[in-house]
């Protein structure tokens, strides 16, 4: 019994709600959510609808560095769809303001 193969454009839709679920996860010492302060680098979804997250922090040395992939995680598993989550974080690039959606530049003053 095999995967079940998924179209791409279900891949897709897997991936805008998979984004939508992320953007309720916050950093504890900013009010803007993740994906807008431009902490993840990529949402893919393969064909068995399996979700991979590519994600950062503000700092290596942030506090809520166990908890929010952890979050982005148990939240993407919730998407209908999704049959698995891995989520990566990464430090090249390294995050900074500029990274920002304008919606977040604009919350945050900048």
């Amino acid at each position: 019994m095999g995967d079940t193969i998924i179209s791409t454009v279900e891949q897709k839709l897997i991936e805008g709600q998979a984004i939508e679920a992320i953007r309720g996860c916050y950093d504890p010492e900013i009010p803007v959510n993740i994906y807008d302060l431009g902490l993840v680098y990529d949402v893919a979804v393969n064909e068995t609808g399996e979700v991979s997250v590519t994600m950062t922090l503000t700092s290596p040395h942030c506090p809520a560095a166990q908890s929010l992939p952890r979050d982005v995680e148990q939240r993407v598993k919730l998407v209908p769809g999704v049959t698995g989550v891995t989520v990566k974080v990464v430090w090249d690039p390294a995050w900074n303001p500029s990274m920002m959606s304008e919606a977040a530049k604009l919350e945050l003053g900048f």
